[in-house]
């Protein structure tokens, strides 16, 4: 999979220093570069890329008024690259994959292309379940009727709806819509239920793969929290922000996974 990417920024150097940066990552494509805004909403208009790196602070129109230009056509993921920290909230309004400061830390650029992939793969999982639908109703309209009748999401059927726990002697099927949050400790699981906590042995990847990642997030490098049992979002001084969970558990948000809070803060 490759991710065709433009950058903008109206310093120079700012460009050359992330495109360095970007060539250690095989599936990056840069397919323009851009030194203003108005440059930005023709290049993303003409190139469709799935990927703009995007500088707040420009002459003209700003990183934001870039993303309203788009407001007519699909936009590609979007990740705000500025010398100042202080618009982070309004990124996540803007539903920003990050929000990276200046200058770019690789360790951190990986971060975000991590989840870049993530949101790919994820809106094309959803691409091939349409056009799967749009084959079958042409072609086999009562298998799509029986799609349809099962939720019309194939893609979901892959993630467990029950996760066997044995703890304390005992073998617990766990409802994984009960799950309120997931904290990691070595290769150990803390399954955090409305009433109960159980220990699983798995390691935090693994356990990753077999829950929904529209529902099941990681907000922290060891914790996984449920998003239909967020009820509050709790900003930070910092720049962090804290989730209020159904049970009144308050997690921190750590600033390597900001994307999430995106999908409360409208």
């Amino acid at each position: 999979m490759t991710i065709r990417t433009i950058l903008v920024d109206d310093e120079p150097l700012a460009i050359q220093g992330l495109e360095l940066r970007l060539q250690t990552h095989e599936d990056v494509e840069i397919i323009e570069k851009c030194m203003n805004g108005r440059e930005a909403i023709r290049a993303i208009k003409t190139h469709k890329p799935d990927l703009v790196f995007l500088d707040i602070q420009m002459p003209g129109f700003d990183g934001f008024s870039v993303v309203q230009g788009l407001m007519e056509v699909e936009p590609p993921l979007f990740v705000f690259v500025t010398a100042y920290s202080d618009h982070a909230l309004r990124a996540f309004e803007a539903q920003a994959v990050d929000y990276l400061l200046k200058p770019v830390e690789e360790t951190r650029l990986a971060d975000t292309l991590d989840r870049v992939r993530q949101r790919l793969a994820e809106k094309r999982g959803v691409e091939e379940v349409d056009r799967l639908k749009e084959v079958l109703a042409e072609h086999a309209p009562d298998a799509a009727a029986d799609m349809e009748a099962d939720g019309g999401d194939v893609s979901a059927n892959r993630f467990e709806k029950l996760i066997n726990i044995k703890d304390r002697g005992q073998i617990f099927r766990v409802d994984v819509d009960t799950i309120e949050r997931i904290d990691a400790a070595g290769d150990y699981m803390c399954i955090y239920t409305g009433d109960n906590t159980l220990i699983l042995r798995e390691t935090m990847k693994d356990l990753e793969k077999r829950l929904d990642p529209r529902r099941f997030q990681r907000i922290h490098r060891s914790t996984i929290v449920n998003l239909d049992l967020v009820k509050q979002v709790k900003p930070h001084t910092n720049g962090e922000c804290f989730l209020v969970l159904g049970s009144g558990a308050q997690v921190k948000v750590s600033r390597s996974y900001r994307d999430v809070v995106a999908r409360f803060v409208h």
